[in-house]
């Protein structure tokens, strides 16, 4: 797939190194902890009947210091606000209908207003839902599979979603429609879908946890109405790999985890706009949850990889403005994190994050460091009385 005898000798010694050091210190987890920005749409018997209001929120201050040519610095500094009317006429039946507002600082205007509708129905393990989904960081991808800034500035999925949970197995089937295309339109109608899942392997009482997680997306850009001579685009991204974590008894460390992923690229288009067809991509982490902060060293090779919504980082085609149409078919990053969440009173978090990267091709150090404030509140208005 990738042939590591490419990279040169000090680069593959200093990434041994380091993950030699953190997997004999106890190390980590390939999917970033994002729990902080869930908003996981509730149901169940005490709550039949209601109508409620709820309330979700985040203000954000993320920094790019970034000087590559695929993926410009720039910086992401405002606040989204999703006030929602819910109603649940049954135990498993959810209806919302809200409004999503976004505000970027530095300008007079809203970025976004937008309406939100979602119905929810669960049945056992199985949940459903209509409209507005519980997409962005909650589906679990990798960054390379799922870009984690797109909850700043596409944060909503509208479409169908199908959800299987059980203690053992999380399953989650999708479609988000991107934009929707009418009779002599002149833009092009845009898809995209995927399933995530994850299948726990071995969970016992010494604390190890082995899990196998299966990644895919989808996207199509085209449509049959439109009035452009452009060509379709679909086009392809797959993620297999192991996780393993395993809880530790000391009051510092309270766990250590190791994530290997394996991604592969396909350009399934009739005609190739992009320059590689296909691509692949290795993603190792290791990592250490400590009291004073999650520490998590991440591995990335690429070639010729490219996700129209995974991480810009992690590609082999730029998005810089300065440099369009440059490419780097080999991608070799070594990206140190430090993450903390604080919970405050008032179901409010508070997540800071320091993201020192290594481009290890290019010899190039960047780094970014974010602040956000997730808050989520729900308000009982009222019950409504059955016949």
């Amino acid at each position: 797939m990738l042939n590591f005898l490419e990279s040169n000798r000090a680069s593959r010694v200093l990434i041994l190194t380091l993950v030699a050091w953190l997997a004999l210190t106890g190390a980590a987890q390939a999917q970033l902890d994002n729990r902080a920005f869930f908003n996981r749409l509730p149901l169940g018997p005490s709550y039949e009947r209601q109508v409620r209001l709820e309330v979700q929120g985040l203000l954000y201050n993320k920094d790019n210091e970034y000087f590559n040519k695929i993926d410009p610095g720039l910086t992401y500094f405002g606040a989204q606000l999703a006030p929602r009317l819910v109603y649940f006429p049954a135990a498993n039946l959810r209806l919302e209908a809200g409004i999503f507002l976004q505000k970027d600082y530095g300008t007079q205007r809203l970025r976004q207003v937008r309406p939100l509708f979602t119905l929810k129905y669960a049945q056992g393990p199985h949940r459903l839902l209509f409209g507005n989904i519980e997409g962005n960081l909650q589906h679990g991808y990798i960054e390379p599979m799922y870009d984690f800034e797109r909850v700043l500035y596409d944060r909503l999925e509208e479409g169908v979603q199908y959800q299987y949970l059980t203690d053992n197995t999380f399953l989650d089937a999708w479609v988000n429609w991107r934009r929707q295309q009418y009779r002599f339109s002149n833009y092009q109608e845009e898809v995209a879908g995927g399933l995530s899942v994850e299948r726990r392997l071995l969970g016992d009482s010494t604390g190890w946890l082995l899990k196998l997680p299966f990644q895919f997306t989808a996207t199509h850009v085209g449509g049959q109405l439109d009035t452009i001579d452009k060509p379709l685009q679909t086009l392809f991204n797959v993620a297999t790999g192991l996780r393993m974590r395993k809880a530790l008894a000391s009051r510092f460390v309270q766990a250590a985890h190791f994530d290997g992923y394996v991604t592969y690229f396909h350009d399934y288009s009739f005609t190739y706009a992009l320059p590689y067809k296909r691509g692949t991509g290795l993603y190792l982490n290791v990592g250490l949850d400590t009291r004073l902060s999650n520490l998590q060293l991440a591995y990335w090779q690429g070639s010729g990889y490219i996700s129209p919504i995974g991480g810009r980082l992690y590609q082999s085609v730029s998005v810089s403005v300065a440099d369009p149409g440059y490419t780097e078919k080999q991608r070799q990053l070594l990206i140190l994190r430090a993450i903390k969440d604080y919970r405050l009173p008032g179901n409010l978090i508070l997540t800071t994050r320091f993201e020192p990267l290594y481009d290890l091709n290019n010899g190039l150090f960047d780094f970014s460091f974010a602040l956000y404030l997730n808050f989520n509140q729900s308000f009982l208005l009222g019950t409504i009385k059955g016949n």
